[in-house]
């Protein structure tokens, strides 16, 4: 088994609540310099920088592993990560973008939303706010992002916006999702004691970053079988021993 350190829940300047510095290029070399060893792009509703952040990452060590955090019907957020670009980019054309709500994003009060190449140019504004909730449900979403070979991970559940306990009251074992992200590892365990379900996920630590200086450390890690993002999938959605177990690190 190889052990990496990860970082998956990292936002660009696409993102609306993100700062301009977070491009693709100062991401994938920052996150090298760190020493992690796989960075996920997770932009709100979107996948649009993913490819700039690949070729930037071609110059470092890091596994780049396409993503976005998904804002559900329910305004729950989820991230929704694949193991080959290609498949995170047809997901984005073919299931979310038709889908978002066409309100027209306001730079003054929601950000850039900066599309950039692999070297920090600035190649397109994505037009429509990318912050609403999708008319997608957390029910189906789980099944839609498998078809493209991805895995769904509701983010932050204790989050006290957009966390599926706050949304739900409940971490619910029945959406087709055995992998969550928490903020903390110290409020793992009075989780599980209060929602069961959590007992048999895995758990993973992400930074959320937002700005650049915070991306995590390398201080989480995750034991693959392969150092590539199919890997990585597949050690989220791995059962271990009769359950899950949590990766192991944890600063947020």
């Amino acid at each position: 088994m190889i052990r990496l350190s990860y970082d998956l829940h990292v936002h660009s300047c696409l993102s609306p609540c993100a700062q301009d510095e977070m491009t693709p290029r100062n991401i994938a070399f920052l996150a090298d310099m760190l020493g992690l060893n796989a960075v996920a792009l997770t932009d709100h509703n979107s996948c649009k920088n993913a490819a700039a952040f690949f070729k930037a990452a071609e110059k470092t060590d890091i596994i780049p592993i396409a993503g976005m955090e998904l804002n559900t019907q329910e305004e729950i957020h989820t991230l929704c990560l694949f193991p080959e670009l290609r498949a995170a980019l047809a997901f984005d054309d073919e299931v979310v973008y038709p889908s978002l709500m066409r309100f027209k994003n306001r730079e003054d009060k929601n950000g850039k939303q900066l599309v950039m190449d692999e070297n920090d140019d600035i190649t397109g504004r994505e037009p429509l706010w990318l912050a609403p909730a999708t008319p997608i449900p957390l029910y189906s979403l789980a099944e839609k992002v498998k078809a493209y070979g991805g895995i769904m991970v509701p983010a932050h559940i204790n989050r006290l916006s957009w966390g599926v306990i706050s949304v739900l009251g409940d971490v619910p074992g029945d959406c087709g999702f055995d992998c969550v992200e928490v903020r903390g590892k110290e409020a793992v365990e009075n989780l599980k004691a209060r929602y069961p379900y959590l007992n048999e996920c895995r758990i993973i630590h992400n930074s959320d970053a937002h700005k650049l200086d915070g991306i995590s450390l390398p201080v989480n890690f995750i034991e693959t079988e392969e150092k590539s993002a199919k890997g990585v999938i597949a050690a989220l959605s791995k059962a271990a021993g009769g359950g899950r177990r949590a990766a192991d690190g944890g600063r947020l």
